[in-house]
């Protein structure tokens, strides 16, 4: 019997060897001239927490890999000419399809960089790549005085959609009426805080008991801030999960920014207080963010589990049906949770707990299921960045990139009560390669509108819009403190930039 499965285990193996290591005659070998190197990381001016670039192996003849030529291909040796002890984080992450995502993350300001991507000691593409500085490192306080210049050096899109359907139903915005009414409305059950950015220096003000969520927007604003001059700006921010400005409301209109939006509601649409502490703290304090899930997306497509997966905590009933279905279609759907919080008197019903899952191993299997949580479930940039097709509950809660996405395009939907999620789930297995374009389609869309570089543009154009409708001045109110910039520490920033 053990003969007889290494017998036919042995030609898989030798495929696999052929194709991830080029050990067979005619296999493609990566080529250092025509492999491509591109992206953000190469250009000085371009500040991020973690920069990054991308390499393409291509082959002698011109064709780019579809698949890893191996995780070790590339080697990539950042250093600054001028300085002979780089502290430079680097890290090389295989996207196993052919390409690679180089990222890596300073703890010092450099006059310079060199940047060497090398393919067994031979320069690929046009390697070395000089950055010519100053080259800052996330903590400088060093912003550029033009954000036309600025959005030029992060190449932002022209516009957000989103950002101009929700601006739409506030033609005009009058701080001095919104410093005193949004905090009759909602400063009492709700948590809010009442920002206003003067001079590029950031003050608050907090409504509410549990405002502890303002870290998460405090530390963004700082970090904008020190890349880009902003505008004097007045705001308020929901640190809460549900939207609050009630589309029908009697009173007037009141704009409140909100990481989550609604079809019932007017709130203005951030990206998530989830995705853009993972775009601060990348290489950092996160494990889980959007450049790591690209060097994790599990086994190839066909060897993956032909399974709807998910696992999480038990923060809506349809949650509660999704597992009741999964235990009665074992073969189709893989779901449990992980903890129990607001159904905790049905844990005996839709128990016992399970093991916590690394995120990364859920890309072990085909199909993610995305499924509401209190409001929109955060996870969902994550999954689409996955070599996974994403199966997406239909929902009146929606991100700030909701809106660019399209059904069985980025997605397959189901409806909201999951009443065909089975049947969602048996489609895709019977249209497989349908539901493998469909994965590539919504990975492709994460890695173009997800990435660090676009959180920080929609961030500047959405304040840069807003302030456009203020009809009064932003003022520092009374009882607003100054948030301020963490001091520089022993690696001081020497702007070339006039400081603001």
């Amino acid at each position: 019997m053990m003969q007889k499965q290494l017998a036919e285990l042995f030609p898989l193996l030798l495929l696999w060897l052929c194709s991830s290591a080029g050990l067979c005659a005619g296999s493609p070998v990566p080529s250092a001239a025509k492999s491509l190197v591109w992206g953000l990381g190469l250009e000085e001016d371009a500040v991020l927490p973690a920069r990054f670039f991308f390499i393409q192996a291509v082959d002698k003849s011109g064709g780019n890999f579809t698949f890893s030529p191996g995780e070790n291909t590339f080697e990539v040796k950042i250093t600054s000419l001028s300085e002979p002890f780089s502290r430079i984080w680097v890290q090389v992450l295989d996207r196993r399809d052919g390409s690679f995502l180089v990222r890596y993350r300073m703890y010092a300001s450099y006059s310079d960089l060199n940047i060497q991507v090398l393919l067994k000691d031979k320069h690929v593409a046009k390697s070395p790549y000089i950055l010519k500085g100053p080259v800052y490192h996330e903590s400088c306080y060093c912003p550029e005085l033009s954000g036309a210049l600025w959005e030029e050096h992060m190449h932002c899109p022209s516009s957000f959609p989103q950002i101009h359907r929700d601006l739409s139903f506030f033609p005009r915005v009058d701080p001095d009426r919104n410093a005193i009414e949004v905090p009759q409305r909602f400063g009492q059950r709700q948590s809010v805080c009442h920002y206003t950015i003067k001079n590029n220096q950031v003050y608050i003000k907090t409504h509410g008991e549990h405002v502890g969520f303002r870290i998460f927007m405090d530390a963004f604003l700082l970090s904008l801030a020190r890349k880009v001059s902003l505008p004097d700006v007045e705001f308020f921010v929901n640190l809460g999960d549900w939207p609050l400005e009630k589309s029908r409301t009697p009173e007037k209109l009141h704009p409140i920014f909100s990481w989550c939006g609604s079809n019932d509601t007017r709130d203005i649409v951030m990206p998530t207080y989830d995705l853009t502490e993972s775009v601060l703290e990348t290489m950092g304090r996160v494990s889980l963010d959007m450049m790591s899930v690209q060097g994790n997306t599990g086994p190839p497509w066909t060897e993956k589990n032909s399974t709807g997966f998910w696992r999480g905590r038990d923060s809506r009933k349809e949650r509660l049906e999704m597992v009741k279905l999964s235990r009665a279609n074992p073969t189709l759907l893989d779901a449990a949770f992980t903890n129990f919080f607001f159904f905790k008197h049905d844990e005996s019903l839709y128990g016992p707990i399970v093991k916590h899952v690394s995120f990364f191993d859920f890309f072990k299997y085909k199909y993610q299921i995305n499924v509401d949580g209190t409001v929109a479930a955060y996870r969902l940039p994550y999954l689409l960045a996955g070599d996974s097709v994403v199966l997406k509950q239909d929902s009146i809660y929606y991100e700030h990139f909701y809106s660019d996405l399209q059904p069985w395009v980025h997605y397959i939907p189901f409806k909201a009560d999951l009443s065909d999620l089975l049947e969602k789930i048996q489609w895709a297995k019977d249209h497989d390669e349908e539901a493998r374009k469909i994965a590539q389609a919504g990975q492709l869309f994460a890695r173009t509108h997800l990435m660090g570089d676009k959180i920080f543009c929609y961030y500047f154009k959405l304040f840069q819009e807003y302030a456009k409708l203020q009809v009064t001045e932003p003022k520092v109110r009374d009882g607003m403190e100054l948030v301020e910039q963490p001091k520089e520490d022993l690696f001081p920033c020497h702007c070339h930039r006039n400081k603001v």
